[in-house]
C-alpha cells in the first residue's frame, strides 16, 4: 500500500533540491494578463500552475498575470488544445487521454507500466520528452509549445460491486480507463471507456461503468468519489495520464523574454508544490476513506505479474507497431523515456 511517509520524503528531497528565486526581486516589463482554462475545481492537481502564476505576479511586481479559470469556465478540458491554436486563450491544461488522436508522439508517456513512480523522476523524464524535436514539432501544429507536466500520480481504481481481488475479477468489468491504461485493462479482458473527470461521478453513480481509474488518492478526492465508491485498489499502478501545461506559441512569441525566462524559473517550484499538495491529499483521504470503510484491495506480487505481462507489456509492442507505421518514431521515443529514466534515476541517487 502507497505509504504517505514515503511521499513525505518526496517532497524534502524535491523541495532541497529546486532553487529559490531571491524573494525581492522584480523583473521589470510591459502589463500582460493571460488567461489559464482548467477543468475541474482547485486541487493538488492545479497546485503547479497555481504556483507558477503566484511566482510571475510576484516577481514582476503584478506586471505579469495568469487568471487561472477553473471548473471548464473558458472550455471543457477536452476541447483546450483546440482553443489554445484559436487562441482563446494562452495557457491551459490538457491530458493526452483526451484527445489521442490529436498528438501520437506524446502519447508514450500514457503506456502502462513505465517506471515512473517517483515523482523526480518522473518530473524529470517528461521534460525530457517535451524537448524532443518530434514532440516539438508536433504541438506546433497546435500552435503550443508543453511547458511542464503535472506530476500524476499512478493512477489506481475505484468502484461499486463487489471488489476485484484477482486480475480475472476485472474480466466483463466495464470502467473508465484512459489511454495505455485502458488498453492494458481491455488486454485484461475489461471494457474501458474515456469520461473526462469531471463526469465520473454521474457515470458511476447511474451504473455507466462500475470502476474509475484516477490519480491516487487526490483525484478520487476531488471529484467525490468516494462518496459513491465502496472499494479502491493501492498498489496496481496501471498507469498515469499525461497532462501537460501548454502555452500558446502565438502568445509566448509575444511575451517579453524577461517575461518567458520566469515561466522556465518557476517550473521547479510547481513541481515542488505538487509533490507537496499529493503528500498532504493521500494522508487526509486515505483517513477519510478507513472511516467511511472503503475495502482497500492489496494485490498479491504474482497479480501484479500477471497485470504486467498480459496487461501492459502487449501495449508497448503494439503502441510502438502502430505509431511507427503513422511516421512516429515510436521506438526512439519509448527507448528515450526509459533511458531518461535511468538517467534520472542516476542523478537523484536512486537506483
Amino acid at each position: 500500500m502507497k505509504q504517505t511517509a514515503l511521499a513525505s520524503l518526496l517532497v524534502t528531497a524535491a523541495l532541497s533540491t529546486l532553487p529559490i528565486a531571491p524573494a525581492l526581486a522584480v523583473v521589470d516589463g510591459p502589463k500582460v494578463a493571460w488567461n489559464l482554462s482548467v477543468w475541474g475545481p482547485p486541487r493538488a492537481f492545479t497546485a503547479g500552475i497555481e504556483t507558477l502564476a503566484k511566482y510571475v505576479e510576484k516577481e514582476t511586481g503584478g506586471k505579469f498575470t495568469i487568471k487561472i479559470h477553473y471548473g471548464g469556465a473558458l472550455s471543457k478540458g477536452q476541447d483546450n488544445l483546440d482553443n489554445i491554436k484559436l487562441g482563446s486563450f494562452e495557457i491551459a491544461q490538457i491530458c493526452s487521454g483526451y484527445h489521442p488522436g490529436k498528438h501520437l508522439g506524446i502519447n508514450v508517456l500514457d503506456l502502462p507500466g513505465l517506471p515512473l513512480g517517483d515523482s523526480e523522476v518522473h518530473a524529470m523524464v517528461h521534460d525530457a520528452v517535451f524537448q524532443h524535436p518530434y514532440i516539438v514539432k508536433e504541438f506546433k501544429r497546435w500552435d503550443a509549445k508543453l511547458l511542464m507536466t503535472v506530476i500524476q500520480p499512478q493512477s489506481e481504481f475505484m468502484g461499486v460491486g463487489a471488489p476485484p481481488l484477482t486480475m480475472a475479477d476485472f474480466k466483463g468489468m466495464r470502467l473508465r480507463a484512459l489511454g495505455g491504461t485502458g488498453a492494458a485493462m481491455k488486454n485484461l479482458g475489461a471494457v474501458p471507456t474515456s469520461v473526462p473527470a469531471p463526469e465520473v461521478y454521474n457515470a458511476l453513480e447511474r451504473g455507466v461503468f462500475r470502476a474509475a481509474a484516477l490519480p491516487y488518492t487526490y483525484a478520487f478526492a476531488s471529484y467525490k468519489i468516494a462518496d459513491v465508491g465502496k472499494w479502491y485498489t493501492t498498489n496496481m499502478n496501471p498507469g498515469s495520464n499525461s497532462c501537460p501545461t501548454v502555452v500558446g506559441l502565438s502568445a509566448l512569441n509575444k511575451l517579453p523574454p524577461q517575461y518567458q525566462a520566469l515561466l522556465e524559473k518557476a517550473k521547479p517550484l510547481a513541481y515542488a508544490a505538487l509533490i507537496k499538495a499529493q503528500a498532504e491529499s493521500d494522508k487526509k483521504n486515505l483517513a477519510a476513506w478507513q472511516k467511511k470503510g472503503l475495502t482497500a484491495i492489496v494485490y498479491s506480487p504474482a497479480e501484479l505479474k500477471i497485470f504486467a505481462e498480459k496487461g501492459a507489456a502487449p501495449v508497448w509492442s503494439a503502441w510502438v507497431k502502430e505509431n511507427t507505421a503513422k511516421g512516429v518514431p515510436a521506438q526512439e521515443l519509448l527507448d528515450l523515456v526509459l533511458s531518461e529514466t535511468k538517467k534520472a534515476k542516476a542523478k537523484l541517487g536512486k537506483n
